[in-house]
């Protein structure tokens, strides 16, 4: 049986690894495997998950397929020369790219936002994990998870949205993550307000 002082030991330790999180803007070409990613994403998948619906879905990018991504953003960019180029090299900058994807489904309960909450909080958990198994992770965004030409790269039905890709990599020997500033907690957590007192009525 877990003891408390027990319990409160383990949870400290996560917490420490879970602060030490960085973003690496940069990595090496090693990945995780495929098989060695399906762990990680099960226990992402834990994730609160309101009526279960199971939101979304995580694409894998390698090889070709970041070429194609690639080819997508100059196709949506209509750009040509140094331009494209530059667009079509962004894929490449990871040889593991994981889209996420947020899949709505029709529900009285849960509303599309907290669905794609449940997909965001997938792709946070996953990053952490990945992190704390020794890869490099940074979450990219931008007007291309909009893209037309890259959903249809992606395969997205017309009930997805792409949020974003985790790029993942091995982390650079020597190279330093990024900086964060430290969260301040006490700032960011607040009580509910009390309710303001009623005027009395100075009329007699």
């Amino acid at each position: 049986m877990t003891t408390g002082a027990t319990a409160a030991g383990s949870a400290g330790d996560l917490a420490e690894r879970v602060a030490a999180r960085r973003s690496y803007s940069r990595v090496t070409p090693d990945a995780p495997t495929h098989e060695e990613l399906l762990p990680l994403v099960a226990a992402a998948g834990r994730v609160a998950d309101h009526s279960a619906l199971h939101p979304w879905r995580l694409i894998e990018l390698r090889g070709d397929a970041r070429l194609r991504l690639g080819q997508a953003f100059v196709r949506d960019a209509k750009a040509t020369g140094s331009e494209a180029e530059k667009l079509a090299s962004k894929p490449l900058r990871s040889s593991l790219l994981i889209a996420i994807v947020s899949v709505r489904t029709k529900s009285e309960k849960v509303p599309g936002w907290e669905q794609d909450a449940v997909a965001s909080g997938v792709a946070h958990i996953l990053s952490l994990l990945l992190h704390d198994a020794g890869w490099g992770v940074i979450w990219r965004t931008g007007r291309y998870t909009r893209s037309k030409a890259v959903a249809k790269a992606h395969g997205l039905r017309k009930n997805e949205e792409l949020l974003g890709w985790l790029y993942v990599g091995g982390k650079p020997v020597g190279k330093k993550p990024g900086r964060r500033k430290a969260v301040e907690a006490r700032k960011l957590v607040t009580r509910m307000p009390k309710p303001k007192p009623k005027k009395r009525d100075e009329k007699k």
